[in-house]
């Protein structure tokens, strides 16, 4: 993640945010304009974590101590209330709220799944995405992140979520046909779809590593097989 972005017209999410709070009442202008004004804040924050670093040459980097480093908790996040989308990593989300931040904010890495709770769709490779994720986290009204992963997650619990990966794609298919009646910004859905084609598997195989080995991969090291 370059940069955070902010998930399509600001309108739509506007309406969005408003329904899912319960309100009958139309969206005012000023609401639009404080979602927007909040984006780019945010956005400048983040400014201040790296994007380039040794990072990018490994095949999986351990993003928890840089996270240790911005916070003592994301969250006390439930590992059985995480949705089946949530991708296999040590960021998941439990039981959230209806609000849509984490889409709103963040559609790179989190979306609205399965009885509208959130879920982490990638993992982060950075420490500008680790601190977008724990504003995300933070801003969360139930709690319901964790970063706890690692210990529940293992080499063959990786490759089962992997084998059913043809039930994410029904579930991206299905949220692309609501359109504007749904929850997610179409094109965050589609990045998703493409992680899918090209580059989860590859993120897997390092984190498959780090499961089995206990540290990261060095570079060209042979990582095991989904």
């Amino acid at each position: 993640m370059g940069k955070t972005q902010v998930g399509g017209l600001v309108g739509r999410w506007a309406r969005l945010l408003d329904r899912a709070r319960g309100s009958r009442r139309a969206v005012p202008f000023s609401h639009e304009a404080e979602l927007r004004q909040a984006a780019a804040r945010m956005r400048g924050r983040l400014l201040r974590h790296p994007v380039e670093g040794p990072w990018q040459e490994r095949a999986y980097w351990d993003p928890l101590p840089a996270a240790r480093e911005m916070t003592g908790s994301v969250g006390d996040g439930h590992w059985e209330q995480r949705s089946r989308l949530n991708v296999p990593g040590p960021f998941y989300a439990g039981e959230t709220d209806s609000g849509l931040n984490g889409p709103y904010y963040l559609p790179e890495h989190v979306l609205s799944g399965d009885e509208h709770c959130e879920f982490v769709h990638r993992q982060p490779a950075n420490p500008r995405e680790v601190a977008a994720l724990v504003e995300i986290a933070h801003g969360e009204p139930l709690g319901g992140y964790a970063w706890d992963g690692d210990r529940h997650w293992t080499p063959q619990a990786v490759r089962d979520w992997w084998s059913r990966r043809d039930e994410v794609r029904a579930w991206i298919t299905g949220e692309l046909e609501l359109g504007d009646d749904g929850r997610n910004e179409p094109e965050a859905l589609r990045q998703y779809a493409a992680y899918l084609d090209d580059g989860l598997e590859a993120y897997l195989r390092g984190y498959l590593f780090w499961l089995a080995e206990g540290r990261e991969p060095q570079t060209g090291e042979a990582l095991p097989e989904l």
